[in-house]
């Protein structure tokens, strides 16, 4: 079967082997709104036709005077339709987070230089109308949404006309697979948003070493929930898009329970805070339960925290962990919609004990590695049990080549491998020596197969004792405990390894109440002498796991947790480390004086 080389081959491919009824669907007002291969081919061509009356389709060969069109919105149908009728008549999309801050959003828009805008819904219109005088490239705004007094994205597709067919086949013929297809603005947790250039090329390469490496066929369905402008998320739609799988689009991060138990996904992808969050919700259950069902529910998770792969653990763990199925995990699959083959997880570190139980329960999560440099993926684990090993992210990908640096950082080279920052060569020959991609990662490679991330090359701190600390895998593992919620760890030219932690107040309320203690506001409780000793006792059970210049040896209870809205987190929900640390400086001088 001839494979696409370009991101919008796909729907040619889609309508010749596996054309379906739904093909990118969506949640309009409550109903299930479906969009065939064949009208999401229509649609394309109108919308390209659209755009061309707009002006725009000049596939220039300078990438400066290309033409950008740029989307702030969550994931629809009109997204993935809007980012097709680009890239067929060379316009190159850039995409953006809906949640970063309006002085990120004023740079990125006026940078990239896009002439025409799409958005979401109306809190984004207002963040954007709020900029507007100070955006000198946007000629039109357009909403996906029916917004009163704006114009609405169904009116570029009733400017154009079949004459205009001819036009957009020719640009077609004329766009090379090397050819630029998008900028993604990376958020990063430092300074301002780098463009990433990635072709078409670029991405396809990465669509097609994964498609082998996941249970997608043109039987399965995909929930999707995460921002398409996440490279992620919008390479795996391409794997979808070419394996025939139908796309349903989650209404929002609130409903994406109810939309599980309707779609009965066999495949979804996510970042780690959000399986944390559903294993949270059913471990609140599970604390809710007494007597028999309460001893059955731990019975059953203590089974999946032993839960190995490729190891033999005994006829007499198996038939437990079958009863456990039987009895326990089965209501974690219904709630997953009951059809789920694999969850792909990326974007940051996942926790162990996570990987263990819900692959125990029959949920495999397949936990990958790449950047929006490397379009993205680099290393994945794979359904093949022989390629997965938990702790890991999997073996390289078959088109791409890694090497470790003599300092420990990951290097990559291959067909996925940015072709530059946009405008900062500077920054492009700093990344990128002799075809290797430097990633800033620091890792190892596990019995000569399995990527093995250690910590971010930036985040490795010196204490001032000249001792090295790298606090990600402390902080994986701090997180394990039900009444951490969120924790960062310091100590960067500091005597001592120290840590801010925001408690999961749900648990510890619940904790309070069957101490006896009166409970007030958080900046009460964290106040009372019986909490602190909890953490205390906490820490000190984690700490165990490091040797001694790792260990925490002073905190600080913070009250309210790390957002994005607030700035602490970046929008794949990474901590933004020295925001983190301006904004906490009185509690880290309290730490480090007191």
């Amino acid at each position: 079967m001839h494979q696409p080389t370009r991101l919008f081959d796909v729907i040619e491919h889609q309508l010749q082997h596996y054309p379906k009824q739904d093909m990118l669907c969506g949640k309009v007002d409550g109903k299930w709104i479906k969009y065939s291969t064949a009208d999401v081919a229509k649609l394309t061509m109108q919308m390209s036709a659209g755009l061309l009356q707009l002006g725009l389709g000049n596939n220039s060969q300078d990438l400066e005077r290309l033409d950008k069109v740029a989307i702030i919105s969550s994931s629809k149908p009109e997204w993935l339709i809007t980012d097709l009728a680009c890239q067929q008549i060379g316009t190159v999309l850039v995409p953006i987070y809906p949640t970063i801050s309006p002085q990120e959003t004023e740079y990125v828009l006026n940078d990239a230089a896009a002439s025409i805008l799409f958005i979401g819904d109306e809190v984004i219109l207002e963040k954007v109308l709020a900029l507007k005088d100070r955006l000198p490239s946007i000629r039109e705004i357009y909403t996906f949404k029916d917004i009163p007094g704006q114009k609405h994205w169904s009116e570029i597709l009733s400017m154009g006309s079949e004459a205009d067919y001819p036009k957009i086949e020719s640009i077609k013929e004329s766009i090379a697979p090397k050819q630029l297809a998008t900028i993604i603005y990376t958020s990063g947790t430092t300074g301002f948003p780098k463009g990433v250039m990635l072709s078409h090329d670029n991405i396809m390469s990465n669509v097609r070493a994964c498609s082998p490496y996941l249970p997608v066929n043109k039987q399965a369905r995909a929930l999707s929930f995460l921002p398409l402008n996440h490279i992620f998320e919008r390479m795996v739609s391409y794997v979808y898009l070419g394996a025939g799988v139908s796309i349903y689009y989650a209404e929002s991060m609130d409903t994406i329970a109810d939309n599980l138990k309707e779609v009965k996904p066999s495949i979804f992808t996510t970042v780690p805070r959000l399986l944390e969050k559903v294993y949270e919700k059913i471990m609140a259950t599970g604390l809710s339960l007494t007597g028999i069902k309460r001893a059955l529910f731990f019975w059953a998770i203590d089974l999946g925290k032993k839960y190995e792969i490729n190891k033999k653990l005994g006829w007499w763990y198996n038939v437990q962990l079958s009863i456990a199925n039987k009895l326990i995990f089965n209501k974690w699959r219904e709630a997953l919609g009951g059809n789920i083959q694999a969850v792909v997880v990326g974007a940051a570190a996942c926790q162990m004990r996570l990987l263990k139980i819900f692959t125990a329960a029959g949920i495999p999560i397949l936990e990958g590695y790449g950047l929006s440099e490397t379009s993205p993926v680099i290393a994945v684990n794979r359904m093949d049990v022989k390629d997965r090993m938990f702790g890991t992210v999997g073996p390289i990908i078959s088109n791409v080549e890694v090497k470790i640096a003599e300092d420990g950082e990951i290097l990559c080279k291959g067909p996925n491998v940015t072709i530059g920052y946009y405008k900062r060569p500077d920054l492009t020959g700093d990344a990128i020596t002799d075809g290797w991609f430097h990633t800033g990662d620091i890792g190892m490679l596990v019995d000569n197969k399995f990527l093995k991330i250690t910590d971010r090359k930036k985040e490795l701190f010196k204490t001032s004792g000249g001792k090295f600390v790298a606090p990600q895998p402390i902080e994986n593992k701090f997180k394990e405990s039900p009444f951490i919620e969120q924790l960062i760890v310091i100590g960067e030219d500091q005597k001592f390894t120290s840590a801010l932690i925001v408690p999961n107040f749900h648990n510890l309320r619940d904790w309070a109440k069957k101490q006896g203690l009166n409970l007030g506001s958080r900046e009460e409780m964290l106040k009372n002498p019986d909490i602190i000793a909890h953490y205390d006792q906490i820490v000190e059970k984690y700490n165990q796991f490091f040797n001694h210049v790792e260990q925490i040896k002073k905190f600080s209870l913070l009250p309210d947790e790390w957002t994005v809205d607030t700035g602490e987190l970046t929008p794949t929900l990474k901590l933004k480390r020295k925001i983190i640390v301006e904004k906490y400086a009185k509690e880290i001088e309290q730490i480090y004086t007191s």
